[in-house]
């Protein structure tokens, strides 16, 4: 998973990034480790936030332009 390069490239510590998501930062860490499978609405708002797509986070494309929203999102 590309969070924490993500997270890095921005300069912003992982606390911030686990009141964004409601989650504690060893949660957090975990996400970034591997060490703890994400939920998928956190996958999401993540996506929201870096203003890319899950797949980019989840190092399925290299591709970091998110996918066009949907209009009720």
């Amino acid at each position: 998973m590309r969070l924490k390069n993500l997270r890095e490239d921005r300069d912003i510590k992982q606390t911030e990034i686990a009141n964004i998501l409601n989650c504690k930062q060893n949660t957090y860490q975990q996400y970034e480790s591997g060490k703890r499978q994400i939920p998928i609405e956190a996958l999401k708002k993540l996506a929201f936030f870096y203003n890319t797509s899950i797949d980019y986070i989840l190092d399925i494309t290299d591709q970091i332009d998110p996918y066009p929203r949907k209009n009720n999102i």
